[in-house]
């Protein structure tokens, strides 16, 4: 499948959405908007419906992760990274394998998917890192480099190389996102 001038924008707006949420930079948010939009349209136009699907739910925990990074502040500065709380982890697990398990039976009888059941496990996973991003959890980079260590073969596959380079960056990024929020996580009481 040759590049699309869409793969490339999602690839440029992909990469500097990432490389600014490692920095905590807000900008990340109207950013990312632009860069779901991109990755909506080239995902629908190859079969790649869960992820599709997943880029319209990304606006919407944009504009809530946007909401909450500039109004969800502690009264002394901006909101703070923190851990997950375990009851957070009771209720995420479950509901992400839920809806990879649904995702993988929607897609596998509805559509022309030939990879359910790994388009579902993505965006599940995902659907729980962005959801982890919003309310600057750390955890969250731990998801989203597993769901980069799949994103990466599987767009090999569909043939959109350069969106499986862009997951390369995306999982370098989230090494580095990962570290400099490390760095950042204060001695705060954990979010719900």
């Amino acid at each position: 499948m040759p590049l699309s001038l869409t793969e490339v924008l999602g690839f440029i707006t992909g990469a500097l959405c990432v490389w600014l949420l490692a920095r905590q930079n807000i900008w990340t948010w109207p950013i990312g908007i632009g860069n779901n939009l991109f990755f909506l349209v080239l995902f629908l136009r190859t079969g790649l419906y869960a992820d599709g699907v997943l880029q319209i739910i990304y606006v919407a925990l944009a504009a809530y992760g946007w909401w909450t990074w500039l109004y969800r502040k502690t009264p002394a500065a901006e909101l703070p990274v923190t851990h997950a709380r375990a009851g957070t982890w009771l209720w995420l697990a479950p509901a992400t394998g839920m809806t990879a398990a649904i995702l993988w039976f929607t897609l596998a009888r509805f559509t022309d998917s030939i990879v359910p059941g790994w388009d579902s496990l993505t965006t599940a996973i995902s659907l729980a890192a962005i959801w982890g991003q919003c309310r600057k959890l750390l955890e969250s980079w731990y998801l989203w480099i597993l769901a980069d260590l799949v994103y990466i073969p599987l767009y090999i596959y569909k043939g959109l190389r350069l969106t499986a380079a862009l997951y390369v960056v995306f999982l370098v990024l989230c090494l580095m996102g990962l570290k400099a929020w490390r760095e950042a996580l204060r001695p705060v009481e954990s979010l719900p």
